[in-house]
């Protein structure tokens, strides 16, 4: 009977000693009982000393509120239209000969022509570029056998910032002079870059429009600007006139020369467009 009091002593004190813990602990009048207890404990029974220890208080760590800012995020699509001004064109200059040398000395005869005649129609000489050029053997297959009955050359000039008043003009002469295939041609605008900007100043605006609306649902008060991306890659708008080239490698093919391109040659209008996300502050 004494060891079951002693025992019960032991567990009272712990219950005092956790509820003091949570609660004040300036009492120092207390803590005699518990001391005593654990003491008599101790010498009684070491199992009573390890059921006695005070069980620990966990820690408790409770963030700020409103210690992280408050945003409204929206994405804004413009886009500015332009009309092309300039064009780009690919050439491409073909010569056959029964001799590798023969005919690569004849496709560069063809090109410096070429490249003479755009220089002469005002075509800037850092405007043209030769971008490919490569020579393979011709076959002739007759049965199971194989055999080589020439050479082709293909040498391909890119003309870069061709005004598109000049254009018809030029495609007619440089095709009456040795040119014999148009790969593309392309339409561009030379007032791209304050195309663009002007595009990403309508999407800011637009953004906050948005941003706006959806504090005032939401009963906020909108703030500043927290962060812009840009979504949209930055590159020149262009688009190629299939038709165009298509008619010109037609008349090539059927060696004539075409008096009226320049009055066929109608580029539109292309839209310069943006993607942007705004992130706004809101109250």
């Amino acid at each position: 009977m004494k060891r079951n009091r002693i025992i019960a002593a032991a567990f009272f004190a712990a219950g005092t000693l956790g509820l003091t813990a949570c609660g004040d602990t300036s009492d120092s009048t207390a803590a005699a009982p518990v001391h005593a207890a654990a003491e008599v404990a101790g010498a009684t029974n070491a199992a009573a000393t390890t059921s006695a220890t005070a069980p620990t208080t966990p820690a408790v760590s409770v963030a700020a509120f409103g210690s992280s800012e408050n945003t409204i995020t929206v994405n804004s699509n413009e886009k500015v239209t332009v009309v092309p001004d300039i064009a780009q064109v690919v050439y491409a200059v073909q010569t056959q000969a029964k001799d590798a040398a023969e005919c690569q000395n004849k496709n560069a005869e063809d090109v410096n022509k070429v490249i003479e005649q755009l220089k002469d129609l005002g075509v800037a000489e850092s405007s043209i570029q030769t971008s490919d050029y490569y020579m393979y053997p011709t076959y002739n297959y007759n049965g199971n056998t194989q055999k080589i009955t020439g050479y082709q050359a293909t040498a391909t000039l890119t003309v870069s910032d061709l005004p598109i008043d000049d254009l018809g003009d030029i495609l007619s002469q440089s095709v009456d002079t040795g040119i014999n295939n148009i790969q593309s041609i392309t339409y561009q605008s030379s007032s791209y870059d304050s195309a663009y900007q002007e595009a990403l100043k309508l999407a800011v605006g637009s953004a906050k429009t948005k941003a706006s609306a959806l504090a005032e649902a939401g009963e906020c008060t909108l703030g500043g600007v927290a962060n812009i991306v840009e979504n949209s890659n930055y590159g020149e708008a262009r688009y190629t006139d299939n038709a165009l080239a298509s008619k010109m490698n037609a008349s090539i093919a059927k060696e004539e020369m075409l008096t009226d391109t320049g009055a066929n040659i109608m580029p539109g209008e292309m839209d310069v467009e943006v993607n942007i996300t705004v992130e706004y502050f809101i109250q």
